[in-house]
């Protein structure tokens, strides 16, 4: 379960991409599959969340990860490569980025 906490020790990955409306939705639906088919089930994986702007240009995908080496080991395989064809293919660009929590109020 995700836990968005400066104490709890994992890898947050916050992935941004640039969509256009048309492909907005198209997009979401292979985030979730990649994530139900293939993300969660790799070692590591603590849990996921998508986020969607409000003009659909914008889509933040937020996972967490036990270590940095499982976040690593998943990006490298060869099913990941492939779903990263199709991300390419819905948007203009992509970038995924670690992050470290470092201060949550609430």
């Amino acid at each position: 379960m995700l836990t968005i906490s400066k104490d709890k020790d994992v890898q947050t990955v916050v992935t941004t991409f640039e969509v256009t409306p048309g492909t907005c939705q198209d997009l979401l639906d292979e985030l979730k599959t990649a994530c139900d088919t293939f993300v969660s089930k790799q070692p590591g994986f603590v849990g996921a969340a998508m986020h969607v702007n409000d003009a659909r240009t914008r889509i933040a995908n937020y996972v967490q990860w036990q270590t940095r080496d499982d976040f690593q080991a998943m990006l490298r395989s060869d099913e990941m490569r492939g779903f990263h064809d199709k991300f390419n293919a819905l948007c203009k660009t992509f970038e995924p980025v670690m992050y470290d929590v470092v201060v949550s109020v609430g």
